[in-house]
């Protein structure tokens, strides 16, 4: 048997078992490494038998994330056409860094960026990356927006670095996720060196904060606001800071991981609003989009600012012209997966229909189970359900009982091993974070999801 035979036998008996497999892996780490482990290989070894020997050594170590029954993170479950067309992307071996190494890769990218700037509504001009998720996406956002803001006071940063530079103010909401921080420290800003601004009870920045803390500076402004919060899904008001940051002449970028792909709901107009005023934009595809990983999204209405910062060049690459497109002007890898088959398999399969009712259902689950929830006495609904984020707190009395709760109901909601859920930090509340964003989930699973939730709160509960 040929070695892609039998891997294609062992991925369709896994992903066949998805329904029926405990979310969470149990198996001890210590008998993974054994399994895993051992001296480092002297000869080599049949195909074939390497990869049967990885399969029956790897899964019981996995986890159930691309089931209905994983809510732990926002990550979606890897939708069949993408990830069969993954599997014909590694076969094809393509480096998807310029269009003379590979043509078909090229113009795949260059054809999913412009169906996604069509689906989510944003300007047509604007120039696409892809990249490895929404950390490495805000990243060339920004490295984008740096760029730029330095070049319109007359520093060419891409000559001199950062050293001796003008200051770039960074305005952040104080709700912003942990992974733009680091997209900071990336570049050189440190993280300390944000100015957070104020956020109202549901993570979302105050525009007349923002407003206020603009007029009080000057020199080059790059601001960094958020289409989903992590705990609440809340949206920023970008209409507003929008406005704010025209009138200063600072760089609007959004974290928009998850939370852009409302972008592609027309009733969910108002929550989006604005949106499109942005100047870059960063997100997932192996969140909403259902893409296998790794495929994050980055998008700059500049298209020669976002060149500017990425472009790497050497005399022996040939350079393509905007038919062709050169991926790699968009992103930092000059080596890299083809990203855009698997990209252009799932939005063929979904279409733009299919795509904003995986949102829709999404949220009006999120609505479901918070419901179902808080009909059991001793559930709290932490935040107004807004996208497809549900964070619960359990028990009754002080913030510290409270939080002791929450952590005995996750701890026997993993131990049951029925869906799989964890916790998360809320202000100064320990939360049990939901997540609804895989791809097959229907009704019957949200319910099972909120009769677990039922069933370790009064395992747990104080009689």
């Amino acid at each position: 048997m040929h070695p892609f035979d039998t891997a294609i036998r062992h991925a369709k008996a896994f992903r066949n078992g998805l329904a029926d497999r405990p979310p969470r892996p149990t198996i001890a780490p210590q008998d993974l490494l054994a399994r895993l482990g051992g001296p480092t290989p002297e000869r080599g070894e049949d195909a074939n038998a390497v990869v049967n020997a990885l399969a029956e050594a790897a899964e019981p170590g996995l986890m159930a994330m691309a089931g209905s029954r994983f809510f732990g993170w926002v990550i979606g479950a890897s939708h069949e056409a993408g990830v069969a067309a993954d599997m014909l992307t590694s076969a094809w071996g393509q480096n998807a860094g310029m269009y003379a190494g590979t043509p078909a890769a090229a113009i795949a990218e260059k054809v999913v960026g412009e169906w996604l700037l069509d689906i989510l509504r944003l300007p047509k001009e604007s120039s696409v990356g892809f990249v490895t998720g929404a950390t490495i996406a805000n990243f060339v956002g920004l490295a984008a927006a740096r760029n730029e803001v330095l070049r319109r006071v007359g520093w060419d940063v891409e000559a001199k670095g950062l050293y001796g530079a003008p200051r770039i103010r960074v305005l952040i909401g104080a709700d912003a996720h942990t992974t733009v921080y680091a997209s900071l420290r990336f570049l050189g800003f440190g993280a300390e060196t944000a100015e957070p601004i104020a956020t109202d009870d549901q993570g979302r920045m105050k525009a007349d904060a923002l407003t206020r803390a603009l007029a009080q500076g000057e020199g080059p402004a790059i601001v960094i606001a958020q289409a989903g919060q992590i705990n609440t899904g809340a949206f920023d008001p970008v209409g507003e800071i929008a406005k704010a940051c025209r009138t200063r002449g600072a760089w609007l970028h959004i974290d928009g991981a998850f939370g852009l792909w409302a972008r592609a709901v027309p009733e969910m107009g108002s929550m989006v609003e604005g949106l499109d005023q942005a100047d870059s934009w960063a997100t997932d595809g192996h969140k909403w989009l259902q893409l296998p990983y790794d495929c994050g999204l980055v998008f700059v209405r500049d298209r020669e600012a976002h060149r500017r910062a990425m472009t790497i060049a050497a005399s022996y690459l040939p350079k393509g012209n905007e038919i062709e497109h050169d991926p790699s002007l968009y992103a930092p890898e000059l080596s890299r997966r083809a990203r855009g088959f698997a990209a252009w398999a799932v939005i063929k399969s979904l279409g733009r229909e299919g795509i904003a009712q995986m949102v829709r259902n999404h949220c009006a689950f999120a609505r479901r189970v918070s419901e179902r929830v808080a009909k059991e006495p001793g559930i709290h609904v932490v935040a107004d359900v807004q996208l497809n984020q549900v964070i619960l707190a359990f028990g009754e009395g002080s913030v510290e009982a409270q939080n002791a709760a929450t952590r005995a109901v996750i701890e026997r909601l993993q131990q049951d091993n029925v869906v799989f859920a964890g916790g998360s930090a809320w202000r100064d509340r320990w939360v049990m974070r939901l997540s609804i964003i895989s791809g097959p989930l229907t009704e019957a699973d949200i319910d099972r999801l909120g009769d677990a939730i039922v069933v370790a709160w009064r395992a747990v509960r104080p009689s």
